[in-house]
């Protein structure tokens, strides 16, 4: 008989309980809920560096390597000297074209002055000359054949003068062609003729001159000097690889990405890049037009800044995160906001005035939510959430459907 009193009292102290948790007022955080049209997502997209010229470079002919004017990692201009042959047989070689030419150049100008009025005078002269010989030898003649007519000299002796006669002749007319010659002056054929070997003689000491040139290696582009293969002293073959040379161009990231990430892509923008975990700044310099047949993405071409040269290598992976706005409707939430609900929905709970308390209190209501993304530490969800709702912003663990609460500033 003792028992059951005390079982009723027991019984009386449980049923009491709801009663009093029901009573008792929660304070919690609130927020209130603004409607959104659309998200941000991030997103990584990845890439390589574009390959930067490398140009391993050598002498056009063989030769002695008497020079070397850089060192490894020394950055170069275009066109800067970086090596030379020995020349000295070259030079040698010029100046006895030089000299062939100058040689022909005066004999040119002769043929173009003319002859002189001495040597005209000493021609006439030696026409003149010839002319008495030949009248005296014909003096002679005429005797001999009246001594030959008389039996006084043989016929042998009147044929020696009679071929002394001809011989005289011949050298005359001779001396008479060349005062012609003189008096005529130069033949256009033979100043041409004397024109054209200086023309060849300019011919070779300009592809000579071209040769010495290139006995000097020149940068073909601005870069930096990678490696130097041989020292002085070394004959190098044509075409043997001297200096390695580094294009020093800012480098460029090639990133395929598909056509909606482009659509908010403009010529110019900053973007950050990533060679491994390091983020360098990158400029859109400019977007392929060819959509890749398996990808179905466009290329974007970004040029990094000057920094990230001596970082970035030929076919390195990069990674640029874009943000990509996506339209949805939607409010967002605290993580901490949601408890889990039933077939697969979540709950969040509304606060509605309390009609006995004056204002002062509220109940909660709980609203079914569907997740839509989750961005960290908050998520877009979408359901029967009203705009200007004032949700309780955490600790739904706490609260069960009709309870009490109070708002506070968080």
């Amino acid at each position: 008989m003792i028992g059951i009193p005390r079982i009723k009292e027991r019984i009386a102290s449980s049923a009491e309980v709801p009663s009093e948790q029901a009573e008792r007022v929660l304070p919690v955080e609130t927020l209130t809920v603004t409607p959104v049209s659309s998200y941000l997502v991030s997103r990584t997209y990845t890439g390589e560096i574009a390959s930067l010229r490398a140009s391993e470079l050598g002498f056009e002919r063989s030769g002695q390597l008497v020079e070397v004017l850089v060192v490894e990692g020394e950055v170069v201009d275009n066109g800067a000297p970086l090596a030379r042959l020995d020349i000295r047989n070259l030079k040698t070689q010029r100046q006895q074209l030089l000299a062939e030419k100058a040689r022909a150049n005066a004999q040119l100008m002769e043929l173009q002055a003319g002859a002189r009025s001495e040597d005209i005078a000493a021609a006439a002269a030696a026409v003149r000359d010839l002319e008495e010989q030949l009248r005296l030898q014909q003096v002679q003649r005429t005797r001999r054949e009246s001594l030959y007519t008389q039996g006084a000299i043989s016929r042998e002796e009147l044929d020696e003068f009679s071929f002394g006669e001809g011989a005289l002749q011949a050298r005359l007319d001779q001396s008479r062609s060349q005062l012609e010659e003189l008096h005529n002056g130069t033949r256009p054929e033979q100043i041409m003729a004397q024109q054209a070997l200086v023309q060849q003689l300019d011919a070779s000491i300009a592809d000579l001159d071209v040769t010495i040139s290139k006995s000097t290696l020149q940068a073909p582009f601005a870069g930096v000097i990678s490696t130097k293969q041989v020292d002085e002293g070394t004959v190098v073959g044509a075409g043997q690889s001297v200096i390695r040379l580094l294009e020093s161009a800012m480098p460029e990231a090639r990133v395929g990405m598909p056509i909606s990430a482009i659509d908010s892509l403009n010529i110019g923008d900053e973007k950050t890049v990533y060679l491994g975990e390091r983020p360098y700044s990158a400029t859109v310099s400019s977007i392929l037009p060819e959509v890749d047949a398996q990808t179905r993405t466009q290329t974007v071409v970004l040029a990094l800044e000057s920094a990230a040269a001596s970082q970035a290598n030929a076919g390195q992976t990069v990674r640029v995160n874009l943000q990509e706005s996506i339209p949805t409707d939607g409010m967002w939430l605290p993580t901490e906001a949601l408890t889990q609900g039933i077939r697969g929905l979540w709950t969040c709970y509304v606060l509605v005035p309390d009609e006995n308390s004056d204002g002062e209190h509220y109940t909660v209501q709980s609203q079914s939510v569907e997740i839509v993304y989750q961005d960290s530490d908050r998520i877009l969800v979408r359901g029967t959430l009203q705009p200007n709702d004032m949700v309780v912003a955490s600790g739904p663990h706490r609260l069960v459907p009709g309870q009490l609460v109070t708002p506070v500033q968080p």
